[in-house]
């Protein structure tokens, strides 16, 4: 049987050890990696965000689309305007509802999914990379069920 770890007994030490602490600085490394990636196809994670969430959802009423990606409404107006820009999605008459807009992806946007797909793939495939595939397995099983327990707790 071994012996229990002592607890570090410096303050940043002590930092170090604490789960929020670790998870900030792998959340971080991973953010870093996507938002490096997305760059690569003068993306951000606002503008993929709203891709994925049309692309499975869509046509979605901007105030629909606002709460499925969790993007401040006002914010969200500046990043549909970019991607209209880029005729990567359209504004049109929500079939719905003829006074408010749905989002829809155009063929152009489904293309840039599916590059910024195969990108952020390799990105979570290097953030993951000190792992074998069962410790990477075991670690999105484990960080689920971290999160969905406060979801519900």
């Amino acid at each position: 049987m071994s012996e229990p770890t002592e607890a570090p007994t410096t303050p940043f030490s002590a930092l170090r050890t604490l789960p929020s602490w670790l998870l900030g600085r792998a959340g971080a490394l991973g953010h870093r990696l996507v938002a490096e990636r997305l760059a690569e196809l003068d993306c951000r994670m606002g503008h993929h965000a709203v891709l994925c969430a049309v692309a499975e959802f869509g046509p979605l009423a901007q105030a629909e689309l606002a709460r499925t990606v969790r993007i401040d409404p006002k914010d969200l107006v500046g990043v549909l305007n970019e991607l209209q820009a880029r005729e990567l999605v359209r504004r049109e008459k929500d079939p719905r509802d003829a006074r408010k807009n749905a989002i829809v992806l155009t063929p152009a946007g489904a293309d840039l999914l599916a590059r910024l797909t195969a990108l952020l793939g390799q990105a979570n495939e290097e953030l993951l990379a000190p792992l074998d595939p069962a410790e990477q397995a075991q670690l999105l099983a484990l960080v689920t069920r971290v999160i969905e327990g406060r979801v519900q707790g």
